[in-house]
């Protein structure tokens, strides 16, 4: 029986747009949070870089709404995504 050790990472809104991509999966590192995986994607550069800039990105994982210390098992969802903001 194989274990699947990886996250499945998606993008939504502009930032599905700005990085061309809407899911990609990462290995579950031991110890791995959801704020260190997105200052990991960030390291990428390029489109990526926006990921640990100025403009806030929201998490969820396992489609609820987290914090980045929130800590990442393999087979979980992330979710990111600019706040979103309404009238």
């Amino acid at each position: 029986m194989s274990t699947d050790n990886t996250i499945t990472v998606k993008f939504f809104a502009r930032l599905r747009e700005e990085l061309d991509t809407a899911t990609l999966r990462v290995e579950a590192k031991p110890g791995l949070t959801a704020g260190q995986l997105l200052h990991d994607l960030a390291g990428r550069g390029g489109n990526w870089a926006q990921l640990d800039g100025a403009q806030p990105v929201m998490i969820a994982v396992n489609q609820v709404m987290t914090k980045p210390e929130k800590a990442l098992q393999p087979g979980d969802e992330v979710a990111f995504f600019p706040p979103v903001t309404g009238g």
